[in-house]
């Protein structure tokens, strides 16, 4: 995986860590499924009329916006809501990350190195470490939104292999045509368990300080989060194994906690700060090229023996 393709996964992952928080603001406002489907509505409306679906076959789109747009989300915003810390969601969610490498060695065959499975396991031990101490503390999260958020991580990873199934040559029209899936699903599941009543009165005081940091942070969602970071995940994937670019979503938590402990005051331990090294290394570790040996250097040819006349 060349440098620059390494740091515009690390670009990723700092658009999606900023991202928890504007999902925070943006569930002051609206309730979790509901706002779900507002993320992907707003791009599949435009997408429908203007963009040429990609030549993928259905399963694919249907696939990546069922795990990637439907169960992520529909788990994580649930979690969140539900009592979830803005950081440790970050951090939970990238079970993703382990989650696709072992379903991409099960089901697609794809051969993982040492080194890589090194990495992860040291990135797992870092979040692993992280979480037991954010259990721990007083306030921390309770069971349930946990297993909501580890079942977003697996929405996740089925959508990745479904993004790496697809090989497309058009990932950012994939993109717009996964977030075709979501909205009326969820649109469904919100009137169902949400009601009409807390949709219809999400949509008021939309000009008061908290809607309009909601609204704020539903346009991050939708331009940068989805657009600009899904868009760069799914043109990683098309052109990598799943295995190289999965581990650097476990650099998410990392900007999660930071951006949570600066905008919501959310302390920050030194301890997760160390645990988080840990997982920045790890992620490196699985994700560098591989040293090439050189090639040894041709001998000399042999010089003809001269014969006598």
């Amino acid at each position: 995986m060349p440098l620059r393709h390494r740091l515009l996964a690390a670009l990723v992952a700092v658009t999606w860590g900023l991202n928890f928080v504007a999902i925070h603001l943006s569930l002051q406002q609206f309730p979790p499924f509901l706002l779900v489907a507002l993320r992907f509505a707003v791009i599949a409306v435009p997408t429908v009329l203007l963009v040429p679906r990609p030549r993928v076959a259905w399963r694919w789109v249907l696939g990546y916006g069922l795990g990637f747009g439907v169960l992520q989300f529909l788990f994580l915003y649930l979690a969140m809501d539900t009592g979830m810390p803005t950081g440790l969601a970050s951090l939970v969610l990238q079970s993703s990350a382990p989650f696709t490498v072992l379903l991409a060695a099960a089901l697609l065959r794809e051969r993982l190195s040492p080194r890589q499975g090194l990495g992860v396991l040291v990135a797992v031990l870092g979040l692993g470490g992280i979480a037991v101490h954010r259990a721990g503390l007083d306030g921390g999260a309770t069971l349930l939104p946990v297993v909501l958020t580890l079942c977003g991580g697996l929405g996740w990873a089925l959508g990745n292999l479904a993004n790496r199934q697809a090989r497309t040559d058009a990932p950012f029209r994939l993109v717009l045509w996964m977030s075709v899936v979501p909205p009326l699903p969820m649109l469904a599941v919100s009137l169902l368990v949400e009601g009409p009543d807390a949709v219809a009165a999400s949509f008021r005081g939309l000009t008061s300080p908290t809607g309009l940091a909601a609204l704020g942070g539903l346009a991050y969602t939708v331009l940068v989060a989805t657009l600009v970071g899904t868009g760069l995940w799914t043109w990683l994937m098309t052109r990598h194994p799943s295995s190289v670019v999965a581990p650097f979503s476990m650099l998410v938590p990392v900007v999660g906690i930071a951006a949570s402990w600066l905008v919501l005051r959310e302390a920050v331990p030194p301890v997760e700060l160390a645990l988080g090294a840990v997982v920045v290394g790890g992620v490196l570790l699985g994700s560098a090229p591989a040293r090439r040996r050189p090639a040894p250097q041709d001998a000399p040819a042999p010089v003809p023996a001269v014969t006598a006349g």
